[in-house]
């Protein structure tokens, strides 16, 4: 018999949402109620069901009802959710999802887009632009860079055009093109065959590349002929001349392809991400000579507004857009030369962001005085859009994202970036009377910018909404009118309802995690800093809003690096630092992992690596990437221990006796998977006016694997039944499997018992994908001397599982390695030995060095926008014996 909530029938009322019988993923049929018009929090442990209830189960058939009166013809072009293992819901208004995820990845995409803010400045400059004379007006889609007649023709609207340049193709020119100087040339016997083709057409292969004419280099690299000549296969140069010249029956005939040629056609055609990812390697990203990285053709660079074209106007900061759109606004058109003074000096530190790439600048300078001139019409036209874009970005300021461009391209934002945008937009909307279901909205949040956060939901909230939050913070969780516990722990461990009611409640619920750190005052462990045991130096470190920046990492320590939201320590940490000491211990620089990224512009960042290099051996950088992109990667095969699972099964007296090896165990091997959904588990049923269903094969039923390879058990379960094993399940199952049961714990420890081994990498978390790679990484012997990067490690993590992850920090420190990470989250930088906080403000003004020492110090610094949150949590851990040890022989920075 299923437990009710106590009071459950009683607010069987007008305004409340009430949920009964809801199964979703580990929810254990439970029965809850929430108040309308309200915030709402929903806590728990990672994996508790708190998602499950508030995303899959509340958004899903909130959703499904509206869809419910959409014409069936629309239904196929929405992306619907499904519906939920849910009995009922009752008083459930319309609701809007703002969940995290990644910036679109289509390059294209951009902030102006994301906020809609592009169309209103198009239409800006279409109707109250200054046009040079004789030029006629040019329509909204004329200013857009993505429409055939906006686009700048010679980068397509891209703002860059990518090379294949003689350096990037032969890294090396002392090698000989049979020792593989070209690198760009294909692998294994593509690339043999083309070296053969030389030989024929008369070239050295044996000579440094360097020694051979430039004529010669350059048609090798450049040519665009493709000739078709014998091929002699295993002969050398002169064998094959001698075999020329007696006209001997070749190998084959062979077609020649310039290195260019072959790098720029196989990005462009081929299938395999792999092989596109290998020749955008020597492809070089340039800013565009023509439009000069703005995009767009050169009439419409011609008009301008307030002395600015729209290339500038789109790469000022929102903070300087709203600056130099106030006085237009306001309708002050008599102070523009004033505006104009402003706005192009803003332009020209917009433009500064951008690589020298020798293009035209079209800033207008006889357009300074024509701003006061526009005629009636145009003036009335001018006020109302600017009125409407200083409002917009209003709305974005006060969500903390002043120093964003609208054109940031969004694939670079931060998920956090991300759903605050979408956030403003909303706000912007004004819609009443709608459950705004939000996941994590602080996350990657300065304390500073969750004030301003709370302050856009107490907005909505007033506009007569309902706000749903799935949320970790525990200020966050203080200021909720209403608070649902789900846990008590995760995957089958959570799912129940451990409280619903005022946050003030929670503090009698003595098996909630939560409780003990919102009332129980969880502070960080008092305990003794460490010395450093040297310095990493970096020098002129210039990187986006970071100029000429001197900083000073201290080894074999626990770095955290703080400042608010765009305040530059991604750019120090993440770029700056990774790509030096990446180049100094010989790495190559790091590329995003999207199959359709294309070569990045190279802008040269300055800065060098001063002193203490020499005492690091490896640079280990652990972030949110997905650990893979199709169901096949999974938790079990990234760690490896599904290779040992394996040899297990493989290692049966059962499997011995049919000669099974390792690789029939594998869902990705013919021999042992189910052919009729090919190792996936389900197959896809299309619905014509309904969501595609995914439903489990109807051969396999979902076990992966066919019928023989089943039979094969070890320790009383098949493979597919291992699977599906969650790790702490496989802690117990593999106890004594010390090669499997290694893994296994450091997962359980890092806070990831309740996934499943076999749980697919498309459903992690990008928190929990960059849990699974530290996990990895601790697998290794530590022998010290390592320099670990994080990023934001705690997004997504209860405070509970925030722990569980510092121990395992701590420890690789403990083993003689330096651990540095980018945080917000403050009993973690209270914690830490020594902190580097970057600001004050956000863009161009931060990117300094604010305070830099220990927690107590930089708690005490008066211009840290961090020490106020710092000092909260340093005071309530004590400062504990030797706290100021790193102090001890540290450099200024």
């Amino acid at each position: 018999m299923k437990k009710r909530n106590d009071g459950m029938d009683a607010m069987a009322n007008q305004g409340f949402v009430r949920v009964r019988g809801a199964r979703e993923h580990n929810l254990k049929d439970i029965d809850v109620a929430m108040p309308r018009d309200a915030l709402v929090v929903f806590s728990g442990v990672s994996g508790s069901g708190k998602s499950s209830l508030a995303f899959g189960t509340l958004y899903a058939e909130a959703q499904r009802r509206y869809f419910e009166s959409v014409a069936p013809y629309a239904r196929r072009l929405i992306d619907q959710v499904g519906v939920p293992d849910v009995d009922d819901i009752e008083g459930l208004p319309p609701a809007v999802a703002l969940q995290q995820q990644r910036g679109t990845p289509g390059t294209r995409s951009s902030v102006g887009s994301v906020t809609t803010l592009s169309s209103l400045v198009r239409m800006l400059y279409s109707r109250a632009g200054s046009y040079p004379p004789g030029q006629p007006m040019l329509y909204a889609e004329d200013f857009s860079p993505n429409t055939p007649q906006g686009a700048c023709p010679h980068c397509h609207g891209l703002g860059k055009v990518y090379e294949v340049t003689e350096k990037t193709m032969v890294p090396d020119p002392s090698l000989t093109i049979r020792e593989r100087a070209i690198a760009s040339w294909p692998p294994a016997w593509h690339g043999q065959n083309l070296r053969d083709i030389l030989v024929t057409l008369g070239y050295d292969v044996d000579v440094p590349w360097r020694d051979l004419p430039k004529k010669q280099r350059d048609w090798i690299l450049f040519t665009e002929e493709q000739p078709v000549v014998p091929v002699y296969a295993g002969f050398t140069p002169a064998e094959t001349r001698a075999a020329l010249k007696r006209r001997t029956e070749p190998s084959y005939m062979g077609t020649y392809t310039g290195a260019r040629r072959y790098v720029l056609h196989t990005f462009a055609t081929t299938q395999s991400p792999l092989m596109k990812k290998r020749v955008s390697r020597y492809m070089v990203g340039s800013v565009c000579p023509v439009c000069g990285g703005k995009r767009l053709k050169r009439e419409a660079l011609s008009v301008t507004f307030a002395g600015v074209d729209i290339g500038t106007l789109a790469a000022m900061s929102f903070d300087e857009l709203a600056t130099t759109l106030r006085p237009a606004a306001e309708g002050r058109f008599e102070d523009a030369g004033t505006a104009t003074t402003r706005s192009r000096a803003a332009g020209k530190a917009a433009t500064a962001k951008r690589v020298a790439g020798g293009g035209a600048s079209h800033e207008g300078s006889s357009d300074v005085r024509r701003t006061p001139n526009l005629s009636a019409e145009k003036r009335i036209a001018a006020q109302r859009i600017a009125q409407d874009l200083v409002a917009r970005v209003g709305t974005l300021q006060a969500l903390g994202l002043g120093y964003l461009s609208m054109d940031r391209s969004s694939p670079t934002l931060s998920p956090g970036e991300l759903q605050r945008l979408r956030l403003a937009t909303q706000i912007r909307s004004n819609l009443f009377g709608v459950v705004y279901v939000l996941d994590e909205p602080s996350a990657g949040l300065h304390p500073a910018d969750g004030e301003a956060l709370l302050a856009a939901l107490e907005q909505l909230k007033r506009s007569g909404n309902t706000i749903f939050v799935v949320e970790h913070d525990l200020d966050v969780m203080r200021r909720a009118d209403w608070l649902i516990d789900v846990g008590p722990d995760a995957g089958e461990r959570g799912g129940e309802i451990l409280y619903s009611g005022p946050p003030e409640g929670l503090a009698k619920v003595h098996g909630s995690h939560t409780a003990r750190y919102l009332f129980g005052g969880h502070s960080v462990a008092s305990r003794t800093l460490r010395t450093p045991r040297g310095w990493l130096e970096l020098r002129g470190i210039t990187r986006n809003n970071l100029s000429n920046l001197d900083v000073a990492f201290p080894l074999g320590t626990f770095t955290a690096v703080t400042g608010i939201s765009g305040s530059g320590k991604s750019s120090l940490v993440s770029q700056a630092l990774v790509e030096l000491l990446g180049e100094h211990l010989g790495h190559e620089p790091s590329r995003p992992d999207d199959e359709d990224e294309e070569p990045s512009v190279l802008t040269p960042g300055g800065g060098h690596i001063h002193a203490g290099a020499e005492a690091i051996t490896r640079l280990v950088q652990v972030d949110q990437r997905p650990i893979g992109r199709t169901p096949r990667s999974n938790l079990a095969t990234y760690t490896g221990l599904f290779d040992q699972v394996r040899k297990l099964f493989a290692s049966t007296k059962a499997a011995k006796a049919k000669r099974y090896d390792a690789g029939r165990f594998s869902f990705n091997v013919a021999k042992g998977r189910c052919e009729t959904c090919e190792g996936e588990g389900f197959v896809s049923v299309e619905l014509l006016f309904m969501p595609s269903v995914y439903a489990p094969c109807p051969t396999c039923h979902g076990a992966r694997y066919n019928e023989q390879t089943l039979k094969i058990v070890w320790n009383g379960k098949n493979i597919a039944e291992v699977l599906r094993l969650t790790v702490e399940e496989a802690c117990e199952f593999f106890a004594d499997e010390a090669a499997v049961l290694k893994p296994l714990l450091l997962l359980r420890d890092i806070g990831l018992g309740y996934l499943r081994l076999g749980q697919p990498a498309t459903e992690l978390s990008g928190g929990e994908a960059q849990r699974i790679k530290l996990a990895t990484e601790l697998q290794r012997t530590q022998r010290g001397s390592n320099f670990y990067v994080l990023d934001e490690p705690t997004t997504g993590l209860h405070p509970s599982d925030v722990d569980k992850l510092v121990t395992q920090l701590q420890g690789l420190v403990d083993a003689g390695n330096t651990v540095v990470v980018v945080e917000h989250e403050m009993r973690v930088v209270a914690g830490s030995d020594w902190v580097i906080d970057v600001g004050p403000g956000a863009g161009a003004a931060g990117g300094r060095i604010v305070a830099s020492g220990p927690p107590t110090e930089v708690a005490a610094a008066a211009d840290s926008r961090t020490a106020p949150y710092l000092a909260r949590e340093v005071s309530r851990g004590g400062s504990g014996p030797g706290r100021d040890a790193v102090g001890a022989g540290r450099i200024g920075t």
